[in-house]
């Protein structure tokens, strides 16, 4: 073997191994946050996880529909973690998911809490209106107002941490303004949303343990970037315009 010449630069080692340790510390800090927000989804939306553990969906909906506002917090708070992920790069997950979910639970219940009543009614009415004549008349605009409000609901939820000083009622308003010319970003992120609660209905250990931090990652995202659209990181914290 014979001895480098003189002169010659040493392989560069240091920072493939500098690079290599970076990439490694991103994906294992990555994977732990998505672990520690799962854990505390869990425990923000614990009587939820309770009620679809040991009943059945299908006769239990009442109860859900009222437990159903809780778990709006616990959404908003993981939204705030994402954006300190995506901003900061340097989360502290169970510090800003606290933090979160206690300056924004009363909006985000609020929020919650209308989506629910809106989804009660509306399935109640396209119950009733079924085989009925007036059903082919009102069930199409009974549909129409439940996409809206659920879409309207997705993208004034990723709202919430992004504008905490915007009045709830300036944040619907922009929301369903968003969510109508940005429908195709608000219906990406609802059919995610969509997606994970059909798999928790119907898998609730595997599908509360392992997706939701990731697909409320993707709906987030979506989200958000329709916000972007309305909320530039230049505008100050608080406003709320429509583009």
């Amino acid at each position: 073997m014979t001895a480098p010449a003189v002169g010659m630069p040493a392989p560069a080692v240091a920072p493939r191994l500098r690079v290599g340790g970076q990439v490694y510390t991103t994906v294992f800090g990555t994977l732990l946050t998505g672990l520690v927000v799962n854990a505390m989804l869990l425990v923000a939306c614990l009587p939820i996880v309770v009620m679809l553990l040991t009943t059945d969906p299908a006769r239990s909906w009442p109860a859900l529909a009222v437990l159903a506002p809780l778990a709006a917090p616990a959404a908003v708070a993981a939204a705030a973690v994402f954006r300190q992920v995506s901003d900061d790069g340097a989360p502290t997950p169970v510090r800003t998911f606290g933090a979160a979910y206690r300056r924004h639970a009363r909006r985000a219940l609020a929020i919650g809490a209308l989506l629910a009543a809106v989804a009660v009614v509306g399935v109640a009415d396209l119950r009733f209106l079924a085989g009925r004549p007036a059903g082919a008349l009102v069930t199409p605009v009974v549909g129409v107002v439940l996409l809206l409000s659920a879409l309207t609901g997705v993208v004034a939820l990723a709202a919430v941490p992004e504008v905490p000083a915007a009045r709830l009622r300036d944040l619907l308003k922009a929301a369903l303004f968003l969510a109508v010319r940005r429908w195709y970003l608000a219906g990406a992120a609802l059919v995610v949303l969509a997606l994970l609660a059909g798999i928790v209905a119907v898998r609730p250990a595997q599908g509360i343990g392992l997706l939701p931090a990731p697909l409320l990652y993707v709906a987030w995202g979506a989200a958000r970037f329709a916000l972007r659209l309305a909320i530039p990181e230049t505008r100050p914290a608080g406003s709320l315009e429509e583009n």
